[in-house]
């Protein structure tokens, strides 16, 4: 492999970290949303959409940490991909 392909891939493997923890930020943010839809429907009396909208906090808050875990293993190939750049350089 060239360093300018090694390069390449570096840089698409940075924009997928970022990528990732944008969607677990965007993830964490619609779990609090779901929060506040809990307390409106049980101050309605709606236990059964209380019920739907924690199921639904719960999923956005794993599917968070999940983005967060995959940005993590993104980032230490880039790091590895990144020495290996500067060692061929």
């Amino acid at each position: 492999m060239s360093v300018a392909n090694m390069e390449k891939h570096l840089f698409q493997l940075k924009f997928a970290a970022k990528d990732l923890e944008r969607q677990s930020k965007k993830c964490e943010k619609l779990e609090k949303e779901e929060k506040v839809k809990i307390k409106k429907a049980i101050q309605k009396g709606n236990m059964a959409g209380a019920q739907i909208h924690a199921e639904n906090s719960i999923r956005n808050k794993s599917q968070a940490l999940n983005y967060l875990r995959m940005a993590a293993r993104v980032d230490a190939v880039a790091s590895r991909v990144q020495t290996a750049v500067t060692q061929r350089k």
